[in-house]
């Protein structure tokens, strides 16, 4: 999967969109830190909170907009925010904790028995709502 030069650069121009607006709105959460400044010292805790507000607008302004652009190469459709569902079986639920439970105590992953496992019971039983 290569990417083409029209990729690229939208990928690229998303990082750089996102990054100008940072350095042009960012304004620390708090000014009124007095333990942290004297542990830290203003400078430091003025790039700790920085680099912590990069990290968030990471997360949010770019990782999911390059996700999408790479996931419109290999599928049909591709989308951030997507809702799954907001439902499971509590067959399905109950699957899901067994193979967890097998795992942790050693057994080798089967991704693909795994995945036939909780497709067998994924309808069965009560449906039960989830908080998304």
């Amino acid at each position: 999967m290569s990417l083409t030069k029209e990729q690229i650069k939208l990928i690229e121009n998303t990082i750089k969109d996102s990054l100008r607006k940072k350095f042009r709105d960012y304004k620390p959460e708090t000014s009124h830190m007095p333990f942290h400044y004297r542990l830290l010292g203003r400078d430091r805790m003025a790039l700790f909170s920085f680099i912590h507000s990069l990290n968030t607008t990471f997360g949010t302004s770019i990782f999911e907009p390059v996700a999408e652009t790479l996931a419109s190469l290999s599928f049909e459709f591709a989308q951030k925010q997507y809702v799954v569902g907001d439902t499971i079986s509590e067959q399905a639920q109950s699957e899901i904790q067994h193979i967890m439970n097998e795992l942790t105590m050693g057994k080798n992953p089967d991704k693909a028995e795994e995945i036939e496992r909780i497709r067998k019971v994924c309808n069965k039983g009560t449906m039960n709502k989830l908080k998304t």
